[in-house]
């Protein structure tokens, strides 16, 4: 398990260094003007494809829901394009190659399916990438409604 502190050190001190020197680097070779356009460009174009994506997600949920299914895949690519949506926002180009890489669908349902079955939410099923199970039967919840009749 990585430790809390490194990963906020990461994040929060190392992540902007490495995003400045970038757009220092970048800003020495096609000027300071044209890099900050290529940022606000870059952001735009992410908002719209995160957008576009949004809304394929969204419909594929509905579908999912309208067939009696649950969408819990659909709700989790959901959750990574508000990430990936983030990611392209903030300036700087590592996040933005981040942000673009998280916009490719199989990207990101490879990553969730990776991420679920390291939980044990997921195993490999006959005939199938992958089937859903619980993780402990005996903790299922019963919602249910009773009244006394005396």
């Amino acid at each position: 398990m990585v430790n809390p502190l490194f990963l906020f050190l990461l994040i929060f001190v190392a992540a902007p260094l490495a995003e400045l020197y970038v757009l220092i680097e970048v800003g020495s070779q096609i000027g300071a003007l044209e890099t900050i356009l290529l940022s606000i460009f870059t952001a735009v174009l992410g908002g719209f494809l995160v957008r576009v994506q949004g809304f394929a997600v969204l419909f594929r949920a509905q579908g999912e829901m309208a067939s009696g299914g649950v969408p819990a895949i659909e709700m989790l690519e959901g959750v990574m394009l508000l990430l990936t949506g983030l990611t392209l926002l903030l300036p700087g180009f590592i996040t933005d190659a981040v942000g673009f890489i998280l916009l490719i669908p199989f990207v990101r349902r490879a990553m969730i399916t990776r991420f679920l079955s390291r939980r044990g939410v997921m195993r490999p099923g006959a005939g199938q990438a992958y089937q859903h199970h619980e993780v402990d039967p005996s903790n299922r919840i019963i919602d249910a409604e009773y009244r006394r009749e005396d």
